[in-house]
């Protein structure tokens, strides 16, 4: 198809969040607040994991990385949208458009990846505990984390550089506060039915597939403490997975309900900002709430810390 007398985007207007400029000042420290609290609750479970010894296993090493994609997420949507927020829209060029919704499908990408590989390492915890220190060994932790990395890099890559090459000849306005895959493809005037059928193809592998090897490994997990004969034997074994499990629930659940509204613009924003600014955020709480491993290491770098301070 050959395109004459149009003229390219270069430029992409980001309206944002139009309703709010009521309440921007608000809204603003709101979401700042929020940023902060998530990049220093993640750093702080990176801190604690790496300070213990007692967290030095698989289930924690990945949380760490867990805890490293949230703050890649949310630094790659926040602090532009805080200039949304304050200034009522944002023009970016098309280059940074592209770059952000690589780096934003790459690390939710990578996010989907690694409650996977947590959700293994349960079902090996707790179904092969025999087996456990052998199969889930330092080795296999690195190269799976090499593996899924590469993977997720390459395959995001290749949807991004078909993007690159529609033609977009405007509007150049995407109703959205940041560069997500729908509003991208709706300023192009070019046929989007193939990059539309390669997101599908991509989500097999990188969403779907890894949520039925969850959904798998907690069956299993499940049948495998129902076997325990004490109630506090189950209560105990669970106990290891519940963080996990709910982080997944909260993962999913926000992920699933953005695309139950694909036509309700408000509606889809607001849970999208759930689920890039807030998700983040709760992660940690849920690990460090939830989780007695972590509580006990804070308490005890907490008064080595006071011990210092104080040694009278």
């Amino acid at each position: 198809m050959q395109y004459y007398n149009i003229t390219i985007v270069t430029e992409i207007v980001l309206l944002g969040f139009p309703n709010f400029q009521s309440v921007k000042n608000f809204f603003f420290l709101l979401m700042l607040l929020t940023y902060c609290m998530t990049v220093c609750g993640n750093l702080l479970i990176i801190l604690v994991v790496s300070y213990s010894q007692s967290l030095h296993s698989p289930m924690y090493f990945f949380l760490t990385q867990l805890s490293l994609s949230d703050i890649l997420l949310t630094t790659t949507i926040v602090p532009n949208m805080l200039r949304i927020v304050l200034y009522g829209g944002s023009s970016v060029s098309f280059i940074e458009c592209l770059i952000q919704f690589y780096c934003f499908l790459a690390t939710e990408s990578i996010e989907c990846l690694l409650l996977t590989i947590m959700s293994y390492d349960r079902y090996q915890a707790i179904c092969n505990p025999l087996h456990y220190t052998s199969v889930m060994d330092l080795t296999f932790c690195v190269k799976i984390l090499i593996v899924s990395g590469l993977f997720v890099f390459c395959i995001i890559l290749m949807m991004s550089l078909t993007i690159s090459n529609l033609v977009f000849c405007g509007p150049n306005i995407i109703d959205h506060f940041f560069c997500d895959f729908d509003p991208i493809l709706e300023l192009s005037c070019s046929d989007t039915f193939i990059v539309k059928m390669e997101s599908k193809l991509i989500a097999v592998p990188l969403v779907i597939c890894p949520f039925m090897v969850i959904i798998i490994s907690y069956v299993y997990i499940i049948f495998t403490i129902l076997k325990i004969p004490s109630v506090s034997g189950r209560k105990k074994t669970f106990s290891t997975c519940s963080s996990h499990l709910a982080v997944v629930s909260l993962y999913y659940g926000s992920l699933i309900s953005i695309y139950l509204f694909p036509n309700m613009n408000e509606a889809k924003k607001l849970l999208s900002l759930f689920y890039n600014v807030v998700t983040p955020l709760l992660n940690p709480m849920i690990y460090s709430l939830r989780n007695k491993d972590i509580k006990e290491a804070l308490e005890k770098i907490l008064q080595q810390m006071s011990n210092e301070f104080h040694p009278c």
